[in-house]
């Protein structure tokens, strides 16, 4: 398997690309991994936007993922602006937008992925090295200034964290979209409740496009070879080169060592970073990015939250602006002004899913009015203060209880982390909590938005398993509890437990006259009545809550009388609301 080059034009007026396909990068271990080369036709010395990953570096957006694609370009036709799309692929930079602009784009098959063979083994320590050695790679080519940026969406931003910290030599700049930075509480477990995203989506995504899995015949449209590889392996072959991802997850269902070697020490990172997060990530593409961020020790850092799909502000003009900007100063060394922004860049989001550009000098942000609405399991109200000692009994698997805010006299924005503080009992050994902030117009309707996934998503959800609910004193917040996670603690059925519930931070501007309410449940979000929505690279329905489901029999409690071999019955549950116990949410008042 040999590399060769195409040299094609640019529809970019005088501008010419050279594509440099399947470049061998030897490992430390003698593993070849394959890079295609995306640069000028001039000779010259150029920065480098770098992405490593297993999405198959081959296989054309537009034929691996139709219907992310056609939602996204119907809806932004800027993302083709400059651009024949030739290039596109699933989550990384199109080259025709960024080589003219004096870049090398670099696509790296991640090990076991696409076009490099070796044992599928993600986000390990042996990938993570892969990576770092494919950045000091790329910083010593004929073609580069030396300074290598990284770029990419999702799996391609929460490769980033881990990378960073390892420091090599040549990295320069990070921009994480979108991307996770704790595997344990944002990609596998929600509160201690597993979530089989991540076992979908590596049968989907990743197994389908496994190096040597022919299924399919997909090839690269330009150079007519397979995107997995030349050499297809048979069933057996191909699962005894991959680890079952699935299984592992449900394995380790504490955060033990093996999310100790997936999830870095952010302090050791180092260089310049621009997180951009999504409002509607619940599940995966949001908490990371704040999180990363505030525990990054790089000097030169900054927070951008947006809405939309969680791929589309990565693509449009005012992303790609954004990122151009950012890697113009750190790659470039131009003076454009970047180093002024403040380091908060916010897209505020209103109930009509309408965004308002804010920045700010700190997150949370300064001004925030931390307010705290107590539960009223009498009246199923929020109020400022707590009335007479009540409680409210529901099933696990049911309708759960919504409290509601009055209306609002006046405009009222809430931007920021969230938690809720419950007093529970349960007639079970333990109780799955899902804590759900949701608004409503006057006429009863909910409003919902448009998630990083789900086209109908809530304010914004929280989780937590009740077994679960040991604090870190040293790493909470009031408005960012923090759990370890090391330990189950089991219930005594019937008594009082206090539980701190971390709510993912969220943004919403709610009119005059609109109300907030929080629903307490035992399971998932689902918009009641709400259409059926699906996107071809999941499994389930979109109905609320995405694919960031919690619904894995193996782990989560059944109904009475269910054949299904679920850990224990469904609990009932008894919220405590009152003086003696102030079931609350804290919430981030942004004053007018």
């Amino acid at each position: 398997m040999s590399s060769h080059t195409d040299t094609r034009p640019s529809p970019l007026a005088s501008h010419e690309i050279a594509v440099d396909w399947d470049v061998p990068i030897t490992m430390d271990d003698g593993t070849v991994l394959r890079a295609d080369v995306f640069r000028p036709a001039d000779t010259g010395k150029y920065p480098v936007m770098l992405s490593y990953g297993p999405y198959a570096k081959g296989l054309p957006f537009q034929e691996g993922y139709p219907s992310a694609w056609q939602k996204m370009v119907a809806d932004h036709p800027d993302v083709e602006d400059g651009s024949t799309s030739q290039y596109q692929n699933w989550e990384v930079a199109d080259p025709e937008q960024w080589v003219p602009h004096g870049y090398v784009c670099v696509r790296v098959d991640s090990r076991g992925c696409g076009r490099s063979p070796g044992f599928l083994n993600h986000f390990s320590a042996r990938e993570t090295k892969d990576f770092h050695d494919c950045i000091e790679w790329a910083g010593e080519q004929p073609w580069r200034n030396g300074k290598v940026g990284l770029s990419g969406v999702s799996y391609y931003a929460m490769n980033q964290w881990q990378v960073a910290a390892t420091d090599p030599s040549h990295l320069a700049a990070l921009c994480i979209w979108e991307g996770a930075s704790d595997w344990y509480r944002e990609l596998t477990h929600h509160g201690g409740i597993l979530c089989t995203f991540a076992k979908h989506w590596y049968d989907m995504q990743v197994i389908t496009v496994q190096h040597g899995n022919s299924a399919g015949g997909r090839v690269n449209p330009h150079t007519g070879q397979s995107v997995t590889g030349e050499d297809p392996l048979d069933a057996d072959e191909l699962e005894a080169n991959r680890v079952d991802y699935g299984r592992d997850i449900e394995r380790h269902y504490l955060d033990d060592e093996y999310y100790a070697e997936r999830t870095p020490d952010l302090s050791r990172i180092t260089v310049p970073l621009l997180s951009a997060g999504n409002w509607g990530g619940a599940g995966l593409h949001l908490r990371g990015n704040v999180e990363g961020f505030l525990a990054a020790g790089s000097e030169q850092k900054w927070l951008e939250m947006h809405g939309e799909e969680h791929w589309t502000h990565y693509y449009t003009a005012y992303g790609r602006e954004l990122q151009r900007e950012f890697f113009d100063h750190f790659l470039k060394g131009i003076d454009n002004g970047w180093n002024s922004r403040p380091p908060i860049l916010l897209q505020v989001r209103s109930a009509d899913d309408s965004y308002r550009a804010r920045m700010a000098a700190e997150w949370p942000l300064p001004e925030t009015n931390w307010t705290t609405l107590y539960l009223d399991a009498a009246e199923r109200t929020l109020a400022a203060a707590p009335s007479a000692d009540t409680q409210v009994s529901f099933d696990e698997l049911g309708d759960g209880v919504t409290f509601t805010l009055a209306p609002v006299a006046t405009e009222t924005e809430f931007t920021g982390p969230a938690a809720a503080k419950l007093f529970v009992s349960s007639d079970s050994d333990d109780a799955d909590l899902f804590v759900v902030v949701r608004a409503f117009g006057p006429d009863g309707g909910e409003h919902t938005f448009r998630g990083a996934i789900d086209p109908h998503a809530p304010v914004a959800q929280g989780w937590l398993r009740a077994s679960h609910r040991k604090l870190d004193a040293a790493k909470s917040t009031p408005a960012r509890p923090w759990h370890p996670h090391t330990e189950v603690e089991p219930l005594t059925p019937g008594e009082i437990y206090e539980l701190d519930v971390e709510i993912w931070p969220t943004s919403l501007v709610l009119p005059a006259g609109h109300r907030l309410a929080v629903t307490i449940q035992g399971h998932d979000y689902e918009r009641a009545g709400d259409d059926v929505n699906r996107l071809s690279n999941f499994k389930n329905d979109l109905r609320g809550s995405g694919p960031f489901l919690h619904d894995d029999p193996a782990d989560r409690p059944q109904s009475a009388g269910s054949p299904a071999p679920g850990p224990r019955t469904a609990a009932r549950i008894a919220l405590h609301t009152g003086p003696e116990h102030p079931s609350n949410v804290l919430l981030p008042v942004i004053p007018r």
